[in-house]
């Protein structure tokens, strides 16, 4: 069975091709923002697994045939989502407000057959920002900027967004935006990957 990806996430991709997991590429088409609305009562692990489920979903629709992974990040500090920045000025703004603050990074992923979900997993890392002087954020984004703007948090961890961080806890793979240990483990269940 073909496995195919229901983003153009270049982390994620990096993730899968690292681990050996072949797959095709085939992003959804999917009303983030108007799905967010829709919960915006719910936790933010809750709307990240929503939006994972949603992007895997509809791609799955599209080709039923294969297996589809659907994944979605988000980020929450002291109570407030965050998405990804609009432009440099947001994203100036979202790290001025992060400063000081633990980013709750909530990373989930899906798996869809024939339209319907079969297997879904979140998981949450905490990220403490240290206190970051608008000097620093003004050279960080004369770096990182454009960068930066498709990531929530305005960080690449494998990139200067590290600096961003005093301590991290949790899972490496769920800061890069996917819980992959999991999802390995549902694609060796489903028979895609080598027991």
């Amino acid at each position: 069975m073909t496995l195919v990806l229901a983003s153009n996430s270049a982390s994620r991709k990096a993730m899968l091709h690292a681990a050996g997991v072949p797959f095709e590429t085939q992003p959804a088409d999917v009303d983030e923002r108007a799905l967010e609305m829709d919960l915006a009562s719910a936790s933010a692990a809750d709307v990240a697994l929503a939006l994972a489920q949603a992007k895997a979903e509809a791609v799955s629709a599209i080709r039923p045939e294969a297996l589809v992974l659907g994944s979605d990040s988000l980020v929450e500090v002291a109570g407030q989502r965050f998405d990804k920045p609009a432009s440099r000025e947001d994203a100036a703004a979202h790290l001025r407000f992060f400063s000081g603050k633990t980013m709750d990074l909530h990373s989930a992923a899906a798996l869809a057959r024939a339209g319907r979900t079969v297997w879904s997993h979140g998981d949450v890392a905490r990220l403490a920002v240290r206190e970051l002087s608008d000097s620093f954020i003004a050279a960080y984004l004369d770096a990182e900027w454009p960068a930066v703007a498709g990531c929530v948090g305005v960080f690449r961890i494998e990139d200067r967004g590290v600096q961003l961080f005093e301590h991290i806890a949790g899972s490496h793979f769920t800061v890069l935006g996917m819980p992959l240990i999991p999802v390995l483990g549902a694609l060796r269940a489903e028979a895609e990957l080598a027991s």
